[in-house]
């Protein structure tokens, strides 16, 4: 029953905007710290953006901070992740996922959705 479905991603030039969404079903949302995070081929996943559950503290890897904007509406167990000022560099596929990464019971391993492609180019 856990489901993460991440859209919004997209072919964007350098300097450009996006706005992901991440839309969480199966679990109760409110309670748990969402990140953000990234992968581009041959590179290790970074973590991206956080925001906590409580008070929607938020905290941003040194690449990205000024540029990126997590955050969530808990009515709508949806996170969003607002990028601006978008470099190459950030091109990747996003995902999000609980700070712990969710784990599905059914198949034995970490859940993570399909993600969504954000690709910077000129």
């Amino acid at each position: 029953q856990v489901q993460l479905v991440e859209s919004g991603g997209g072919l964007v030039q350098p300097g450009g905007s996006l706005r992901l969404s991440c839309v969480a079903s199966g679990f109760r949302f409110s309670s748990y710290t969402m990140n953000w995070y990234r992968q581009a081929p041959g590179q290790e996943r970074e973590l991206v953006a956080g925001i906590t559950s409580t008070f929607g503290i938020t905290y941003y890897a040194d690449s990205v901070k000024g540029r990126f904007t997590i955050s969530r509406d808990n009515a709508k167990n949806t996170v969003y992740l607002q990028m601006t000022s978008l470099k190459p560099d950030d091109t990747a596929a996003y995902h999000c996922n609980t700070d712990g990464v969710l784990w599905d019971s059914n198949s034995g391993s970490e859940y993570w959705g399909q993600g969504t492609q954000v690709t910077v180019s000129s």
